[in-house]
């Protein structure tokens, strides 16, 4: 294991980060802080608990994971998109650095940075809203799995895309309509029989309702469906990873 290629690579990624403070950080941030306002403070004093819990709380960890999905993706696939729309990928490919190594140094970055910026919209909530964490280490668990997950994930749109509108078109068009209809704002059992259902297809409400049971105990789907869902979703993208380096898909070429 290089673990200097690592270091490398992770370094550069983070680096990044601090050169584009307003953006990767503020933006999001602020960004947050103002649904904790509208729907936390402002609509959320006028409706009904849900299942025990005030809105403004309930819709903590739906709003921490759209951010942290979003982020995730966003960071992880302009990392690999810029060295290889300005051709310095080729040097990574010819120095002595495994698939693995550079796999570690992107997609680690992203998730960290995906990771710090949960933990600052987690701790800005608490300035809006009231709320308890019944389960913090699964609540670390899955806000890690998921950085790593939509990070790699991220990372396929990043060497999938071949232009910047295409870098742009799966979190604008596909990623956030899901988060939105995942349950962030909501529960699942509030909507009509069929509706639930279908609901069940999409991906990331495991992700949410896991997440929220780590906060308050309740879930709309059980954990342990929603961390398998996780883990079966990460390892599809190692596949498609794995596969898109074997096959030298849009990077060798």
């Amino acid at each position: 294991m290089n673990v200097h290629a690592i270091k490398a690579i992770y370094a550069f990624e983070m680096a990044r980060t601090g050169r584009t403070l307003l953006q990767s950080i503020a933006s999001p941030v602020i960004s947050t802080s103002l649904y904790f306002i509208v729907f936390g403070a402002a609509i959320g004093a006028r409706m009904e608990q849900i299942e025990g819990v005030s809105y403004g709380a309930f819709i903590v960890p739906g709003l921490i994971m759209l951010s942290i999905i979003t982020e995730s993706i966003s960071n992880a696939s302009f990392g690999i998109y810029m060295p290889r729309y300005a051709g310095t990928i080729y040097e990574v490919l010819s120095a002595p650095v495994s698939v693995v190594e550079i796999v570690l140094g992107y997609v680690g970055a992203a998730a960290s940075k995906s990771i710090i910026l949960g933990i600052i919209i987690l701790g800005t909530a608490r300035l809006f809203v009231d709320f308890s964490i019944m389960h913090p280490v699964w609540m670390i668990a899955f806000l890690v799995l998921t950085s790593i997950t939509f990070s790699l994930f991220g990372f396929i749109i990043g060497i999938w895309a071949d232009g910047w509108e295409k870098l742009q078109i799966v979190p604008i068009m596909i990623v956030t309509p899901l988060t939105f209809l995942g349950g962030s704002f909501y529960s699942i059992g509030m909507l009509p029989p069929l509706w639930q259902k279908i609901t069940l297809f999409n991906p990331v409400v495991y992700l949410v309702s896991g997440f929220r049971w780590s906060f308050y105990g309740i879930a709309d789907v059980d954990v342990g469906i929603s961390l398998g869902m996780t883990i079966v979703f990460m390892a599809v993208c190692l596949v498609i990873i794995w596969a898109t380096f074997r096959t030298g898909y849009q990077i060798k070429t």
